[in-house]
């Protein structure tokens, strides 16, 4: 870019976009923000607009493209969907009072994570940025969702821990110091920042002042080094991006994760939590259970599901309000205030922003409005976390009544052209507004005089933005007009002119009505600023309405699909009864068949088998859901549970090449499953099925036969294990821990009929062909599979279950083989012509010998 003969404003220009040179410049213009050189030719493509240029006439033209004010949220919304940050300079200065340059400046950085806007957020997924930092032997996490206020940090000590909370959190954006390279697998908008951010002295000291504290004991994390260096990064960030103070962070939340159970990305995918393999989003877990009626509800429900609690007594806290819910409280009169409510958490942040626009003070006021209500619903109340909750639901009245005497109740999307404040809301506006007001009355009184004393019956007066006020006359009676008229425009059909008074008017009418919207704009941000005190009150206020309409959702979940309450134990075991899969009841044809489970100390580990297609994947997911359900403080699909002590879950179902990463199907499912084995304790849940699937049968069977071997003697976790290699099923004669189901399927006709009822003992065949014939298999196919199926089985009739029989029964191949081998060399040996008779008998008794050994 060359800064030769540039005008003052492109000069400006050129120096911003030099302090931003990686960030795409929005520069205001008038009622444009305009791009130019590269920004322009990259924002023509993005967003489908006009490239055109600047001083056309010159040898070199600037590249320059522009979209409207009133519109550039959405234009912002695709360049940030597109990976681009954007660099917003507003025209701050008035062009009318400025004899030079009209002063500019940058109000605001707008990255993946620092959406705030509602029209660029979606309504039920949290937008996240966070940090993260490596400092010695562990990690620090910092994550903060600017749209709600909502500030948390962690530290975990090892990559894996790290990866499992980075794709929990599913970032929009993520930072660190650009001396540290931490790999991490997660789809998000990557930004390094300078190493000296992350310091410990310089973290500690922004973040003492965000919170307005001496230090940061009061908030658990004084000693947390790589924690607070995450989170003081991350808030200088959002100080250098948003300009402006952030009054809405001002607490910090610890998690520590040894406090949720540990569920990593792929058994979360596995599982179906947030969504579903199929992409349909109505067939995952969250689906089912969210019948919440708010945003704010939504984002608080997968919260939850994102962190199972391991306090039995937190979780009961839990169970005691959608049990009162339930049974004493009035859903649907619940129901019917939450759908009233506006997403308060993310107004707030606004608020504190001075981003606010007429409707979010219109949504908070009609919000506060319902708490009488809503409290009243809750008054009775025995649970101990609702009777907080009606606590929080307490706000300063005066809120509401200055939002009722302040905002008009139909208010204009924006505060740009005025008319947001009520009438007597404040005497200097009104005062200000009166003018304007009676300006429609003095014009038609000016028109009429006109008229009068013209004599021209068709003249009127109007307006634009061009040539301001003017009385307009046909072209056929222009020449009739009085002779102060001074024409100021002529047109086809028609002549504009304007006289003495009319220019006074203008001149008076203009100046008020350019007053009366500079102090309404005025009056508005006093407004937003006056709540400022009020904030810690409103964000209760909205954490409690999220956490009611949660547990009303859940209330309503347990009504509707007979849900029961979960039960816990200290004791190690899974006890259900009636068991269903959450997801497939509801979203599946058929009538779901329930089956039950029982794990304890003596039976920790099930090997299930049966057909394929016959449940076992399902049973062993139900599971797990039920057990992850049960933690978040939810009813459960069941007839009964108790739960014992759980710390992780662990799945290994389905696999398939990671091509990005270069590894094969087997080599996923390994690793997987050595996770599993180096990181499973006695209180972990395993689900594990079809291990070694992926490489040679004998393989793939003692892989299988090991991984439960270990998981029998060492890790003792509660696992089930469905497996095609019947022979495991000998292994509940190895370990007193180990014991077999089977799913149920009968065979008709040869074809199988799949009864979905999980049995005690080992099944007695997989029914592989009928699968495979329910498929579309050819028939013919079907038939010789058939032939070899009695083949294979005829030879292995012998087979007693231990791998190393079925290594012994594969040693006659190899023996025969051999044995060829030497009968071949003792032929080719063989000098017939130097036989005797007697030498020719002795050799070919030798060989006869060597081919009955076969």
């Amino acid at each position: 870019m060359s800064k030769t003969k540039n005008t003052q404003s492109m000069q400006h220009y050129l120096d911003i976009k030099s302090q931003y040179p990686k960030l795409l410049l929005l520069y205001q213009m008038g009622d444009f923000y305009e791009l130019f050189y590269d920004d322009a030719k990259l924002a023509a493509r993005l967003l489908d607009i006009t490239l055109t240029s600047r001083n056309r006439s010159d040898k070199e033209p600037i590249p320059m493209a522009g979209v409207p004010v009133h519109a550039v949220e959405s234009y912002i919304a695709k360049l940030v969907a597109q990976g681009q940050s954007v660099v917003l300079c507003n025209q701050i200065g008035d062009p009318k009072a400025s004899k030079g340059l009209v002063e500019r400046k940058v109000v605001r950085i707008i990255t993946a994570g620092t959406l705030t806007e509602e029209s660029l957020l979606q309504e039920k997924k949290a937008n996240l940025l966070v940090s993260i930092h490596k400092d010695k032997d562990n990690y620090g996490i910092a994550a903060v969702e600017l749209s709600t206020g909502h500030f948390t940090l962690c530290q975990c000590e090892d990559t894996a821990t790290l990866n499992a909370e980075i794709r929990r959190l599913q970032p929009a954006e993520l930072l660190q110091a650009e001396d540290q390279n931490i790999s991490v697998l997660v789809q998000a908008q990557q930004t390094t920042r300078p190493p000296w951010h992350y310091t410990y002295d310089y973290s500690h000291r922004i973040l003492c002042e965000q919170m307005g504290s001496r230090d940061l004991s009061g908030f658990g994390c004084e000693q947390m080094h790589s924690a607070v260096c995450a989170a003081g990064a991350l808030l200088h960030y959002l100080k250098e991006t948003q300009k402006t103070l952030l009054p809405h962070l001002s607490k910090l939340t610890v998690e520590h994760l040894q406090d949720y159970i540990a569920i990593d990305a792929e058994s979360r995918a596995c599982l179906e939590i947030d969504s579903s393999l199929s992409g349909v989003h109505k067939h995952c877990l969250t689906a089912i259970y969210d019948q919440t009626s708010s945003a704010m509800g939504s984002r608080c429900l997968r919260r939850w599901f994102g962190q199972p609690l391991k306090d039995h007594d937190r979780i009961n806290n839990r169970l005691d309000a959608v049990e009162w819910l339930l049974h004493e409280g009035d859903r649907e009169a619940i129901t019917r205030q939450l759908k009233k409510i506006s997403d308060l958490e993310r107004i707030i942040s606004r608020l504190a922003l001075e981003t606010a626009r007429p409707r979010d003070l219109l949504g908070m006021r009609e919000t506060l409005e319902r708490l009488p209500e809503i409290r009243a619903l809750l008054n009775h109340a025995d649970a101990t976390l609702l009777q907080k909750i009606n606590t929080m639901l307490n706000v300063n009245e005066a809120v509401v009544e200055t939002l009722k005497k302040a905002i008009k109740d139909q208010p204009p999307a924006t505060i740009r052209d005025g008319g947001v404040i009520k009438e007597g809301f404040d005497a200097k506006l009104d005062e200000l507004r009166t003018l304007s007001d009676h300006a429609d009355d003095y014009l038609l009184n000016l028109e009429k005089d006109e008229k009068q004393r013209s004599g021209l019956a068709n003249l009127r007066i109007g307006y634009n933005k061009i040539h301001g006020y003017y009385i307009e006359i046909s072209k056929a009676q222009a020449k009739h007009v009085p002779e102060d008229y001074q024409c100021v425009q002529t047109l086809k059909n028609c002549s504009r002119f304007t006289v003495a008074a009319l220019h006074q008017f203008q001149g008076r009418i203009l100046a008020a009505q350019e007053q009366a919207l500079a102090y309404e704009k005025k009056c508005y941000l006093q407004l937003l600023q006056s709540f400022l005190p009020e904030l810690a009150a409103l964000k209760r206020c909205a954490q409690a309405l999220a956490m009611i309409d949660v547990f009303n959702s859940l209330a309503c979940c347990a009504q509707q699909y007979h849900y029961c309450r979960p039960e816990f134990s200290q004791q190690i075991g899974i006890k259900i009864i009636g068991g269903r899969h959450a997801v497939a009841e509801r979203t599946m044809e058929k009538e779901f068949i329930p089956n039950d489970l029982y794990m304890d100390e003596q039976r920790r580990i099930l090997i299930i088998t049966g057909p394929n297609m016959g449940g076992k994947s399902t049973y062993m997911r139900q599971t797990a859901l039920i057990v992850l359900l049960a933690h978040i403080g939810a009813y459960i699909p069941a007839d009964k549970a108790v739960i014992g002590p759980i710390d992780r879950i662990f799945t290994r179902i389905g696999a398939a090449d990671d091509i990005a990463s270069g590894r094969s199907t087997f080599m996923v499912e390994m690793t997987e499953t050595a996770n599993i084995l180096n990181n499973a304790t006695p209180h972990s849940l395993i689900l594990m099925d079809e291990i070694g699937r992926g490489t040679s049968t004998f393989d793939g069977m003692s892989l299988a036969w090991a991984c439960v071997a270990y998981l029998a003697e060492n890790n003792r976790a509660l696992t089930l294990f469905a497996s095609h290699y019947f022979e495991l099923t000998s292994l509940d004669r190895h370990y007193e821990t180990v014991h077999n189901l089977h799913i149920e399927a009968i065979e008709h006709k040869e074809k199988i009929i799949f009864l979905y009822k999980v049995k005690a003992g080992p099944a007695n065949k997989s029914y592989g062909l009928q699968v495979a014939r329910l498929a579309g298999v050819p028939k013919n196919v079907i038939d010789v599979a058939r032939q070899k199926l009695h083949q294979l089985e005829s030879r292995q009739k012998q087979f007693n279950g231990d791998p190393q029989t079925t290594m012994e029964f594969s040693q006659p191949i190899d023996q025969n083989i051999e044995s060829d081998r030497k009968i071949i060399s003792l032929l080719e040996a063989l000098d017939l012509d130097a036989l005797s008779p007697r030498e020719a008998h002795a050799k070919l008794y030798e060989i006869k010998q060597e081919a009955e050994k076969s």
